[in-house]
């Protein structure tokens, strides 16, 4: 009999969390090596948020168990914040706390999915989504979009991948990895097209306030009513807030999907801490001036990298207008010598550029087609200067 079921040992290890295990790994050793692996915002969390959490770790209420759903006044915080941001109206019993985003996204799967049951998935997508999909006995149905596209899938690709299996199709904008934002009507039409198909919308929506430039965010929940009840909205406090490590996120949607969702989790991990729950309470009911802050610092870095990738002879960078990521194709430079290495994927191409110059990068292998490769802008101005310049140095030499 295998040690390990087929279910768990079939599932990839997460690629950014790999990448910048092993970049913080190398520079503990004493390495310089600049990682733009993962997507983390590099400011502190806001100091009324750790505060809150300080208040509350002296509190002995926090000290015991809670609901396993959240606590009510996150909850009802959440659904107030919710109304605030996109114009979606939800109850607080419509919401449940989870232990981060990941966890938000596997029970919305795991909830809705039975064997054999199809998602969508527009592609480029988060390395996560796709092994969620299949540990809740889901298929993910990929559908890419290239550069040419501005990473952003049309109705038309959409209706070629619906099939009578189809259960879900999974939204995200802003995009990780792309950094693509739909446009309103894009975001419309879109959603009429899923409720005209009577499919169930996971709609992942963590970067809602990290745009730029003219684009906008916009909730299918709301640009498209007629999906009713059909819809459930991710979300975190992870990205907004710089708050990756305090853990918070949840899924919001129809009364019954809720419940359910809960039911797991009470057995899974019952409550998200207090305190941290404490810490998200103060984030969403606070001013959003911090987040107004970090974001002028992303589209100052945004702009800076896209511009250094950009001059790369074999890069082309499209310029992402949403969340903190660059998605360069970087097919141009595959084939070529460099080194003498020649590399044939982008997986090959990241693994000489940590070798050579001592810069971690995500191969696009982690979020679908080799080609590509992805580098967070969510890193200090130094930082990326310096990266970005012996990535122009080395790939400079290919020939």
């Amino acid at each position: 009999m295998p040690r390990i079921s087929r279910r768990i040992g079939s599932i990839a290890e997460s690629a950014t969390l790999a990448v910048d295990a092993k970049a913080k790994a190398l520079k503990a050793a004493g390495r310089p090596v600049i990682g733009f692996g993962a997507g983390e915002p590099d400011f502190a969390t806001p100091d009324y948020i750790v505060e809150a959490a300080v208040a509350a770790a002296r509190n002995p209420k926090y000290h015991r168990y809670s609901p396993a759903a959240g606590l009510p006044e996150l909850r009802a915080a959440i659904a107030a914040k919710t109304m605030r941001d996109s114009g979606y109206q939800l109850d607080a019993s419509q919401v449940m706390v989870t232990n981060g985003g990941k966890q938000a996204v596997y029970n919305a799967f795991a909830t809705l999915l039975d064997p054999g049951d199809e998602v969508i998935v527009p592609t480029p997508y988060w390395t996560t989504y796709p092994e969620a999909i299949r540990l809740a006995g889901g298929v993910p149905v990929e559908v890419f979009a290239g550069p040419e596209q501005g990473y952003k899938v049309t109705v038309d690709q959409l209706d070629a991948a619906v099939t009578d299996k189809t259960k879900v199709l999974l939204f995200v904008s802003p995009s990780n990895p792309t950094g693509a934002v739909y446009s309103p009507d894009q975001v419309a039409e879109i959603g009429r097209w899923a409720a005209s198909k009577d499919l169930w919308v996971i709609t992942d929506e963590i970067y809602e306030h990290l745009t730029y430039d003219d684009a906008v965010f916009t909730s299918i929940a709301t640009a498209a009513p007629e999906l009713g009840d059909k819809v459930i909205v991710l979300n975190g406090v992870a990205k907004t807030y710089a708050m990756t490590g305090w853990r918070v996120g949840w899924m919001a949607g129809p009364l019954d999907v809720i419940k359910a969702a809960t039911n797991l989790q009470s057995h899974a991990t019952s409550n998200v801490s207090n305190i941290s729950q404490v810490a998200a309470l103060a984030a969403v009911s606070g001013p959003l001036d911090a987040v107004a802050q970090m974001r002028t610092a992303f589209d100052r870095r945004r702009k800076a990298m896209v511009s250094a990738l950009n001059a790369i002879d074999g890069v082309n960078c499209p310029v992402p207008e949403g969340a903190f990521y660059a998605y360069s194709d970087v097919r141009g430079l595959l084939g070529r010598e460099i080194r003498g290495v020649v590399p044939t994927t982008s997986a090959e191409l990241a693994a000489l550029i940590l070798e050579q110059v001592e810069v971690a990068v995500v191969p696009g292998e982690a979020f679908g087609p080799s080609g590509y490769i992805r580098m967070s802008y969510a890193l200090g101005d130094e930082d990326l200067a310096e990266g970005v310049g012996r990535l122009a140095t080395l790939l400079g030499e290919a020939k």
